[in-house]
């Protein structure tokens, strides 16, 4: 014979918390819950309740044996027999945290004074600026060392880390344009590799510099076969000088 409950609806919270009470009871494994049995216990319990008026109320429970329904049904399908245990541990996965938050509920109950303590609002404290704190010799030394470090690191470099820089030629993009047109006058067209040959990084860096700034005034010009010559207006200058030198010797 059955044992005949006598609690009423308004005694659980809602349908997880029947269900905790029901694994509670009947020592079932709330990691490994069997569906079936645990829907035969639910639904019992819903019969065996006196009060059951809230019909606003009891749509919760009854949604949940729907729910407990659905689940059994799909484990029992082969077809369904993941979904059903999708669903199952979806289920067992609500219940442990909804176990969790009772009991986190239930700390917090005892912890609650109410109303019977009382504080006063805070006053304000004068800050002490005595520094208190005892330090080992080894510890301070360190701190001075690094202070005096951090010192040394501001200060401007020595006079020889700019030997390096000082003591090196400096080549001047001007220089390198005359040098440039004084072999175009002689030669009249240079392939692009003769205008670096031999020459430093630095010089390299000046004559390329000086190429750009010639050939955008117009004074010289780069053709397709990367030959550099004289510009137009170099060019008749050229030819003129050398005619007038000519008209000269006769």
């Amino acid at each position: 014979m059955s044992e005949k409950l006598n609690y009423k609806l308004e005694a659980f919270e809602g349908p997880l918390d029947l269900l905790l009470f029901l694994i509670q009871k009947h020592k079932l494994n709330i990691c490994d819950i069997n569906i079936s049995e645990l829907l035969e216990q639910y639904t019992q319990s819903i019969k065996d309740i006196e009060n059951f008026d809230d019909m606003e109320g009891a749509a919760e429970f009854l949604e949940m044996a729907a729910r407990l329904v659905y689940i059994k049904t799909a484990m029992l399908l082969p077809r369904y027999d993941d979904e059903g245990e999708k669903l199952r541990q979806e289920l067992q996965g609500e219940l442990i945290e909804y176990q969790a938050c009772k009991l986190v509920a239930a700390e917090l109950k005892e912890r609650f004074c109410g109303n019977s303590v009382f504080s006063r609002k805070p006053m304000p404290v004068e800050a002490d600026n005595t520094y208190t704190r005892i330090h080992q010799p080894e510890d301070i030394l360190k701190a001075y060392l690094s202070a005096l470090g951090r010192k040394q690191r501001k200060l401007p470099p020595p006079v020889e880390a700019f030997s390096g820089v000082v003591h090196k030629k400096l080549i001047s993009v001007p220089s390198r344009a005359i040098i440039l047109l004084k072999r175009l006058y002689k030669r009249t067209k240079l392939k692009w590799n003769e205008l670096f040959s031999g020459s430093t990084r630095s010089e390299s860096v000046a004559m390329f510099l000086a190429v750009l700034e010639l050939v955008k005034n117009g004074r010289i010009s780069v053709d397709e076969e990367n030959n550099v010559e004289l510009g137009k207006n170099l060019k008749r200058k050229k030819q003129k000088e050398g005619d007038e030198t000519a008209a000269g010797t006769i």
